[in-house]
């Protein structure tokens, strides 16, 4: 008896329901609704693999065996033919590896990490304005620093924050690719920089009002509406916009703000809440920002969800001035700095800021809550047009 070719095709056509042996570990199962399937045993490190081959009639007897033959011979040669032929096919998903293709794979990878899973595009607009559509379709392979640096050229000096993202993010989808197993040049971003040289752009800062003259712009803020209650809040606050616009109601309890470490700047995770004391001006604005409330939101929109992040900037656009909303943030920094005697690391605690590596900040577990409060109070009373005079704070601090 043959140990292989035992199968004709007159005999497949006439056989019954059940498995059908060709040799060498080749066998067609056919199924009681005429159906049949090829499949391929083979052994490997002596244990037995099976392996659909493909569909009877569409793949036939001559091609079966041809392919049987090549998977028997992976076997032979000690690597397991299910793995070989799985990675094949994740090769031939990769095939297109152009910077576009990678960069949405590397973004995919990435939106867990960042704030509202990047669905406000931020990760992603430095390279879809000025990468991707002149580099998009080239091999992610084929780029290096001189493409890096003839892309980034025109905006280097003219829109410095903007080249320097979008470089950070060429470096990203790179190691992605180096990830992939794809050949890339990891040092390609850095070797454009040095082509490049060193940027002549001056970053400009956001104006700030001298914290002298913010009692004068918030006395001004007279009328009850959204726009004037929410910029109060903000300068009491010292917050971001952000955070202000999409206050919840169920985030106040008692005089503390929590705001969701979603929410925050730099942080991620529930667990990295982040608490603001309110003073007692504080909550009297929250009071009177109430009855605007709509859908659980402090500061709605006329039509849907929160007021635009320009909506506060405008009023301050239309009275003539330079400073802008966020540099409120400033104005409270600089009082702290020269109006009270707070530690450094409180004075940064007020604006949510970072400060020490993780060590330290494993070991220091507070956020300086009560100490806030303190100083947040006296902040209020300078802005509602009290003394403003020197804190001191060394009771407060044991």
């Amino acid at each position: 008896m043959r140990a292989t070719n035992r199968l004709s095709a007159a005999g497949i056509k006439a056989a019954k329901a059940g498995k059908h042996c060709d040799g060498g570990g080749l066998w067609l199962v056919k199924r009681d609704n005429g159906g049949a399937q090829w499949v391929l045993r083979t052994t490997v490190y002596g244990r037995r693999r099976e392996m659909g081959l493909g569909g009877y009639p569409s793949l036939g007897l001559a091609e079966a065996r041809k392919q049987a033959d090549r998977w028997r011979a992976v076997a032979a040669a000690g690597r397991d033919p299910v793995k070989e032929r799985e990675a094949e096919a994740r090769a031939a998903r990769r095939e297109d590896i152009s910077l576009a293709v990678i960069t949405a794979d590397a973004f995919e990878a990435r939106k867990a990490e960042l704030k509202g899973d990047g669905k406000a595009g931020r990760w992603l607009s430095p390279l879809s304005v000025h990468v991707l559509p002149k580099l998009g379709k080239v091999p992610v392979t084929d780029i290096d620093q001189r493409d890096i640096r003839d892309v980034l050229a025109p905006i280097w000096h003219t829109k410095a924050e903007a080249a320097r993202k979008a470089a950070n993010r060429i470096a990203i989808v790179l190691k992605h690719a180096a990830a992939l197993g794809l050949e890339v040049d990891l040092q390609a971003v850095e070797k454009a920089r040095a082509l490049l040289g060193k940027t002549r752009h001056k970053p400009e800062h956001i104006p700030a009002m001298p914290w002298a003259d913010v009692p004068g712009f918030y006395a001004s803020l007279a009328e009850p509406t959204l726009t004037h209650l929410a910029l109060r809040l903000l300068i009491l606050t010292g917050v971001r916009s952000g955070p202000l616009r999409h206050l919840r109601l169920e985030q106040i309890e008692g005089d503390v703000w929590t705001i969701p470490g979603d929410g925050m700047k730099g942080r991620k995770g529930a667990t990295d809440a982040f608490r603001v004391p309110l003073s007692a001006e504080a909550l009297r604005v929250i009071d009177l920002a109430k009855p605007f409330a709509r859908d659980g939101w402090l500061f709605p929109s006329v039509r849907k969800g929160v007021i635009s992040d320009a909506t506060m900037s405008r009023l301050m656009e239309r009275r003539g001035m330079a400073e802008r909303p966020h540099g409120f943030r400033s104005s409270l920094r600089v009082w702290l700095a020269e109006a009270t005697d707070a530690p450094h690391e409180q004075a940064e605690a007020m604006l949510a800021h970072t400060v020490d590596g993780s060590v330290v900040r494993a070991y220091r577990r507070t956020d300086f809550l009560e100490q806030r409060h303190v100083l947040i109070e006296r902040w209020a009373d300078h802005v509602t047009g009290g003394s403003g005079a020197v804190v001191r704070l060394v009771a407060a601090a044991k």
